[in-house]
């Protein structure tokens, strides 16, 4: 079911009899018709494992399962929302961005030094994901968090994009992601994030980019 964007950090969803949403503790703003909100202890649906796994990553991000019939209201914090709509691809996101999603998506966690080994693990401390970040996959729509608005950014193949690690939000295609620095070592201390690591994603799909540095 797709999200409707009231403004810029408010999203509404219709929720219909036999289908379901999962929402972040604490979203919920306003609601109309006959609308539950139970906590999920089942990790959506990546099961448990998918539960164990943001445990792990300490992305012990509370959901809320939301099911009956009425419209929902979502923001939280003041927080700018993009609302990404998925066709059977994976979205790859902090577990602390999401606002609220399909029922329909299967929810899992990645380790980050698959896609990078070392450098991967090193860009998860970089951009504050930990080892750890939340895939979603499926046809479905999903609201996602950031500061100061979003820009999404096509990636195809032969014209990677390079982003600032702290500028980052999610991605989704068939996406490759490296961190990179761009100064020595020794020449890193005292700089910004931008100024020391970049960064590059290449393949075919999209990045979204905050237009602020600062972490939720």
């Amino acid at each position: 079911m797709p999200f409707r964007e009231i403004n810029s950090k408010m999203v509404e969803a219709t929720v219909i009899p036999g289908q379901r949403l999962f929402s972040q503790r604490g979203a919920m703003l306003a609601y109309r018709g006959d609308v539950t909100f139970t906590p999920n202890i089942s990790g959506g649906q990546g099961g448990l494992m998918s539960m164990i796994g943001r445990r792990v990553a300490g992305e012990a991000t509370p959901l809320m399962t939301v099911e009956g019939s009425g419209t929902v209201m979502f923001g939280h914090g003041g927080h700018h929302i993009q609302v990404i709509g998925l066709t059977g691809d994976t979205l790859y996101v902090e577990a602390d961005r999401l606002l609220a999603f399909d029922g329909t998506l299967e929810q899992g966690t990645m380790f980050l030094g698959s896609q990078g080994g070392v450098m991967g693990m090193v860009r998860g401390q970089v951009t504050g994901q930990g080892l750890f970040t939340t895939t979603l996959r499926g046809h479905g729509s999903v609201a996602v968090m950031a500061h100061g608005g979003v820009v999404e950014l096509p990636i195809a193949p032969g014209r990677p994009v390079h982003v600032d690690p702290q500028a980052y939000v999610a991605h989704h295609g068939d996406v490759r992601n490296k961190l990179s620095t761009a100064l020595g070592w020794r020449d890193m201390v005292g700089r910004g994030s931008g100024e020391a690591f970049q960064l590059e994603l290449s393949g075919s799909g999209a990045v979204y980019v905050q237009a602020s540095e600062e972490k939720l």
